[in-house]
């Protein structure tokens, strides 16, 4: 059995040793448009590529320059090829962690030029936590002990079929990437 992965578009992937050159976006587009929030154990189907999709949304309409709402689209780009793992237990992990921040690295610095400043991570992660807080609300009735956030965009959790997933996906990434 290979050591790589064969990916949406037919590339052999690694992920213990992520190469640039066999990452592509509409392999990241395609797989988080199909892969479900919260290791599956929600109420309704909610992609991992929607949750990005929404978190740049969110960076956009807080004033976030086009290099941080870019960040925030692939901050779960690692899950298209190492799946996801849900936060409770990543902790426990750091092994995966090791390589989800090897790969992200590899992945923001194809895409933005550079891995993300301390201040950008901090910034993604705020709108991540945010966005968490409303995923569990409505995705599975989980209230948090946290005050509420206040969002600037109007979520939407309707179940989309995944091809639109990927499509908005794409057409977010294009319209930012530069």
């Amino acid at each position: 059995m290979a050591d790589y992965i064969t990916t949406y578009t037919g590339d052999h992937f690694d992920p213990t040793l992520p190469e640039a050159e066999h990452l592509h976006i509409e392999d990241i587009a395609h797989a988080l448009s199909l892969i479900c929030r919260g290791n599956g154990h929600v109420k309704t189907f909610f992609s991992v590529g929607s949750h990005c999709i929404n978190c740049a949304k969110e960076a956009a309409a807080r004033g976030y320059s086009d290099r941080l709402v870019l960040a925030c689209l692939l901050h779960d780009a690692s899950e298209a090829y190492l799946s996801d793992v849900p936060r409770p237990f990543k902790k426990h992990l750091p092994a995966y962690k090791d390589l989800e921040q090897n790969l992200l690295n590899v992945i923001y610095t194809k895409y933005l030029g550079s891995p993300l400043t301390e201040e950008e991570e901090r910034r993604i992660k705020c709108i991540d936590d945010d966005m968490l807080y409303f995923d569990l609300l409505t995705l599975l009735n989980e209230p948090s002990n946290r005050p509420e956030p206040e969002l600037h965009i109007n979520l939407s959790y309707e179940v989309r079929p995944f091809e639109n997933v990927e499509q908005e996906y794409l057409q977010l990434f294009h319209i930012l990437y530069k």
